[in-house]
């Protein structure tokens, strides 16, 4: 399935798009494949949370929507930076389809031993491939908030797989809102922002590995009036912006 950026003339105000990854979880700090297993924040983590809500606020950037998946180191990271910006008051709106990438029987193993196990080079073809899947589970886990939306738990998932159920949650929700030019804030996950930048990036499936998403790094993109990327930009721990950062397709 492929999708398109939607196009719209007229436009005069450029929104602008911060995505972040969650702070440091404990699953992180141990080195551990989570996916859609919940896990907490690390006094680290809540540090970085902090931190990115006081480089947006010297920024002033003023949001009208935050985004965030259903795990709780997600969640926890979107407070803490809306508590830092003073902008709790703004809605934020929960979906699955921001979740990490499930990681189906890898998930609760540390990264270490499934190396020595398989070698770096399958380990990274797992981690950082495009279409590359991970084991599956041998049999559906159910929980509770996705019972009640009727959405199945994958069984594993690659990254490809990952931008497929990301893409439509884009387009019906956050893309038409930055074409009315309302600023917009993501907390989400490594493998669902990754697959948000191929997206927006237009990076190549074969280049796609060499992204990675940093914990408590916030990304700045600016749009024309047609959606497309003018600038991309990380934000800095000292407040600064630097603009060179555009990745190579």
């Amino acid at each position: 399935m492929r999708y398109y950026k939607i196009v719209v003339k007229g436009s005069e105000k450029m929104a602008e798009l911060v995505i972040v990854r969650h702070g440091q979880s404990q699953a992180n700090r141990d080195n551990i494949f989570t996916g859609w297993t919940d896990v907490p924040l690390t006094p680290k983590g809540i540090e970085q949370g902090e931190l990115v809500g006081k480089e947006l606020l010297r920024l002033g950037i003023q949001f009208s929507d935050a985004y965030t998946s259903y795990m709780e180191r997600a969640i926890m990271t979107t407070n803490i930076i809306l508590e830092e910006i003073n902008q709790l008051y703004i809605p934020v709106h929960k979906t699955w389809r921001l979740n990490e990438r499930h990681y189906g029987a890898l998930s609760g193993r540390n990264k270490d031993e499934v190396k020595k196990e398989i070698g770096a080079e399958q380990l990274h073809k797992w981690r950082r491939g495009f279409k590359d899947l991970p084991p599956q589970l041998k049999e559906r886990q159910h929980d509770r908030r996705y019972d009640r939306l009727g959405v199945k738990i994958p069984l594993s998932e690659s990254l490809e797989m990952t931008l497929q159920r990301l893409l439509p949650y884009w387009q019906d929700h956050i893309a038409p809102r930055l074409i009315d030019g309302h600023n917009q804030l993501i907390v989400a996950h490594g493998s669902s922002l990754r697959a948000l930048i191929k997206y927006l990036d237009g990076i190549s499936d074969d280049n796609i590995d060499k992204v990675e998403v940093p914990n408590g790094k916030p990304i700045l993109y600016r749009f024309d009036d047609h959606l497309n990327v003018i600038k991309k930009t990380f934000i800095t721990m000292d407040g600064e912006i630097d603009d060179n950062t555009r990745i190579s397709k």
